[in-house]
């Protein structure tokens, strides 16, 4: 019996990269635990790995599939995947970002009906987009996608105008944030803080990153540093908090170390308890060289904090200089100092814009409303293919 013929729901292939803690995984997560169980069916595709990262997944019924592809041309890799396509019969394969685009034309090769790529943003290899054989790759199988998706408007843009996608195959689905799980804190959280870094009256100002040269969180440390030298001798103690983890993080905490405030400094590594973290957090920093759509923001803004971020990307959709945070230059530690001094010393800035932020949330940026665009999406593509939804 064919399996769609067993169970009629159109059957969603998300390929990956790897799927580990990342802002692009958080929000596939969201989408596969929010999509009604009874309109579509989901599997995972990593192309290298899978880590327990996968336990966020709350279906029993979603499958993650693991190709372990070695760097460079594993060609072993895509005929382990069109074997895989082929056992699955996907109605519709979901790439995401240049990583996976070349799994379209496997999902081509497997006989897949419906190829829909998703651009998330760039990494330190083309940070600007304007790498001419990466935009060469993306017109060569844009034949093959019926939908690209855009997180933001600058990505949007940058498809149409740079890539030279058709405007109607490119559609904008900005990512969200759950306000009911990341909404502001409630008192005593702090306790869970080493006392010894964080006293009572410190003003925390934090971040949630991958520690990668795209994130640029030597950035944020340097003006920490330099936000401490200008704080010193005022009322203010400034203290950071930097969660996440990746090849840069020894370097942050070197960094750290030998301007003289390793005392003043938490660089936990990656944690499961990212809501309750925000929580203790007066202001969010982000210092990014590129950004899509910053999960991390969302969550930060979902949790009442005013945010600096670098003018980059989808940072200048979510960010309102004045209202709800600051936008400073990339790559200028100075800048991003201003900021967090300006926060640090006004606990009545700070808190307007965190309830502008929280409010920002609420009305443009629900999970509800991404949810049910990628839904209106799926159907419309399985409709026009003749994939029965």
């Amino acid at each position: 019996m064919d399996a769609r013929d067993a169970d009629p729901r159109p059957l969603i292939v998300h390929i990956v990269f790897r799927f580990d803690v990342g802002g692009l995984e958080n929000g596939l997560v969201n989408l596969v635990n929010g999509l009604p169980p009874d309109e579509f069916r989901h599997a995972i595709v990593a192309l290298t790995e899978a880590t327990e990262f996968r336990s966020r997944i709350r279906r029993g019924d979603v499958t993650v599939h693991e190709l372990h592809k070695r760097p460079g041309r594993d060609v072993a890799a895509y005929v382990r995947l069109h074997r895989l396509l082929r056992r699955l019969r996907p109605d519709v394969v979901h790439t995401r970002n240049l990583g996976t685009l070349d799994c379209a034309l496997v999902a081509w090769l497997a006989g897949v009906r419906v190829r829909v790529h998703g651009e998330h943003g760039w990494d330190i290899h083309d940070p600007d987009g304007t790498r001419r054989k990466y935009r060469a790759i993306r017109r060569a199988l844009n034949p093959l996608i019926r939908r690209f998706v855009a997180v933001s408007s600058d990505l949007e843009g940058w498809l149409i105008n740079s890539v030279g996608i058709s405007a109607g195959k490119v559609q904008r689905i900005c990512n969200a944030v759950d306000a009911e799980r990341f909404r502001p804190a409630s008192a005593g959280l702090r306790a869970a803080l080493p006392p010894q870094v964080f006293p009572a009256a410190a003003v925390i100002v934090g971040s949630v990153t991958r520690f990668q040269e795209i994130k640029d969180p030597l950035n944020l440390a340097r003006a920490f540093v330099e936000a401490r030298r200008r704080l010193a001798g005022t009322a203010v103690d400034l203290r950071l908090l930097m969660v996440g983890d990746g090849p840069l993080r020894e370097a942050a905490i070197g960094l750290l170390a030998a301007a003289g405030e390793a005392q003043a400094a938490w660089l936990p590594g990656s944690r499961d308890d990212v809501s309750s973290l925000l929580g203790v957090m007066q202001i969010y920093a982000l210092g990014s060289r590129r950004e899509g759509i910053s999960n991390t923001v969302l969550e930060a803004m979902a949790a009442g904090l005013p945010v600096v971020a670098t003018a980059t990307g989808g940072n200048r959709e979510l960010v309102v200089p004045g209202e709800t945070g600051s936008l400073v230059p990339c790559e200028d530690p100075g800048a991003l100092a201003d900021a967090i001094v300006a926060y640090a010393m006004d606990a009545d800035l700070r808190a307007r814009h965190g309830r502008a932020a929280r409010a920002r949330i609420e009305r443009d940026y629900s999970l509800a409303r991404m949810i049910d665009d990628y839904r209106k999406l799926y159907h419309a593509v399985c409709v026009s293919k003749g994939v029965a939804a």
